[in-house]
């Protein structure tokens, strides 16, 4: 169900652009309007969660659903080969700033360990 204060909820309706990748009947895949990286998507599902602490049991197979997609999604830009990062911020705290759940893709530059 849209959250209709939710920004990626009024990108995914139409209501915003955004500069989709990927779109399917489950998520879409946006480049970010900041990146981090010359690689940056975000893998976003239709479905309005505001995190992974508000997903369930039932939302099992779309968690794994946005992971293959992000993986699709890398190889087709091109970073299969010099490797991507996966990231879900869960919380202010640990960076996460529009609260609809989704996944970061970043590629194309070092990424060090640890994060952050």
């Amino acid at each position: 169900m849209a959250d209709e204060n939710c920004l990626f909820c009024k990108i995914i309706a139409g209501k915003i652009p955004g500069d989709f990748v990927h779109q399917d009947e489950r998520c879409v895949v946006i480049r970010d309007i900041n990146p981090q990286a010359p690689g940056h998507v975000l893998v976003i599902p239709r479905e309005h969660l505001e995190s992974l602490d508000d997903a369930s049991q039932k939302d099992e197979g779309l968690l794994g659903h946005l992971l293959r997609v992000a993986a699709r999604v890398a190889n087709d830009l091109g970073h299969g080969e010099s490797g991507y990062r996966t990231v879900i911020n869960t919380g202010a705290g640990a960076g996460q700033s529009v609260f609809h759940l989704h996944v970061h893709v970043l590629a194309g530059r070092p990424l060090g360990w640890p994060p952050g």
